[in-house]
C-alpha cells in the first residue's frame, strides 16, 4: 500500500510539472530559475527538518555522493531538460525522457552488476511506444533538419545525468541515511552548481514579480521538488531504480490530462492506443514488486 501511495504521489507530481516549467522560460536564465527552485526548496527540507526534530547532517566520508547526486540530479539533469524545451516541445522531450527506464537498468548493470530483468526491457519498450502514441503529432513533425534534432541530443543529455544523479543515490539510500536529509543536502548542492553554472556563462540573477513566475516555481521547488524527490527516493529504496524510473512512462499521461482540462488538448485514436501500451508496460514493470511484497 505505501509503495502504490509513493508511486502515484510521484506520477501524479511530476506529470503536471510538465505545465509548469514553460513558465519559468523567458524572462529568467534557465541556470538561475533551476537555481531558485533548488535552493528554495532545499531551504524548506532543512526547516522541515529542523522544525520535526531529524537529523541535519551527513557524515563527512558519505557527503561525496551526496554532493555528485545533487549535482547531476537536481542541476545537470534540470538544465538540459530547460535548454532541450527552448529547441523542441515538451511532448517530444517526454517521449525521449522515458528512456531513463533503460538508461537506468543499464548503469545498474554497469555499476553495481545487477541483472537486466527481460520482463522490465519489454515494460520499458511499450513504454516508449505508449508515449510516441500519445505525442504522436509532435513525433511526426520531427525533422533531421531542423533544430528539434538539437533538442533530442539536449533531453538526451539529460536523461545521462539523471540515471547517474541515480546510481549516485543507490549509494546515499543504500547507506540508511535519512530521506529528507539527503534531498536536503543535495538539493542545495544542485542550486549552487546551477549558480555556478551561471556565474560562468554570464547569467543575469534578476527575479520577476509575474503571477505565473512565483506561482510556478513555488509548485516546482515545493511539490515537484521537495515532496516528489522524497517520495521517489522512497520508492528507490523499495522497488528499486530501475521499476521507479518506470514513473517517468506515466508522467505524459498526466500531463496530458492536465492538457486536457485546462488547455482543451484534444484526444485522438494512437492517443488512446498509447493509454493501451503503457498500461501494458506498466503492468509488465510491477506485478513481480507487488508479489514480492
Amino acid at each position: 500500500m505505501q509503495v502504490a501511495f509513493l508511486y502515484a504521489v510521484v506520477v501524479l507530481i511530476w506529470g503536471s510539472t510538465w505545465a509548469a516549467i514553460p513558465y519559468q522560460l523567458g524572462t529568467v536564465a534557465e541556470e538561475v530559475s533551476v537555481a531558485y527552485r533548488f535552493g528554495l526548496a532545499s531551504l524548506a527540507l532543512f526547516a522541515f527538518a529542523a522544525g520535526t526534530g531529524r537529523r541535519l547532517t551527513i557524515p563527512l566520508r558519505q557527503y561525496v555522493m551526496v554532493v555528485l547526486m545533487g549535482s547531476l540530479m537536481f542541476s545537470a539533469n534540470y538544465l538540459f531538460t530547460y535548454y532541450a524545451i527552448n529547441h523542441v516541445t515538451s511532448g517530444l522531450v517526454a517521449v525521449v525522457f522515458s528512456l531513463i527506464v533503460v538508461t537506468n537498468a543499464l548503469f545498474e548493470r554497469l555499476f553495481f552488476g545487477r541483472p537486466v530483468v527481460r520482463r522490465l526491457v519489454v515494460a520499458s519498450i511499450l513504454g516508449v511506444v505508449g508515449v510516441a502514441c500519445m505525442f504522436w503529432p509532435e513525433v511526426q513533425r520531427f525533422d533531421l533538419r531542423d533544430e528539434s534534432v538539437y533538442g533530442v541530443f539536449l533531453t538526451i543529455i539529460a536523461v545521462i545525468f539523471a540515471s547517474l544523479g541515480n546510481m549516485a543515490a543507490i549509494v546515499s539510500t543504500s547507506r540508511d541515511l535519512p530521506v529528507i536529509t539527503v534531498n536536503a543536502h543535495g538539493m542545495g548542492w544542485g542550486a549552487l552548481t546551477s549558480a555556478i553554472v551561471a556565474i560562468v556563462l554570464g547569467r543575469k540573477f534578476n527575479f520577476v514579480l509575474q503571477t505565473d513566475y512565483v506561482a510556478s516555481l513555488a509548485y516546482l521547488a515545493i511539490f515537484g521538488s521537495a515532496v516528489a524527490f522524497g517520495c521517489y527516493l522512497a520508492l528507490l529504496r523499495s522497488i528499486g531504480y530501475a521499476r521507479a524510473a518506470y514513473t517517468s512512462v506515466l508522467f505524459p499521461v498526466v500531463a496530458l490530462i492536465v492538457s486536457t482540462l485546462f488547455e482543451g488538448y484534444q484526444w485522438s485514436p494512437p492517443a488512446f492506443a498509447g493509454i493501451v501500451f503503457i498500461a501494458a508496460g506498466n503492468w509488465l514493470a510491477l506485478t513481480r514488486m507487488e508479489r514480492s511484497d
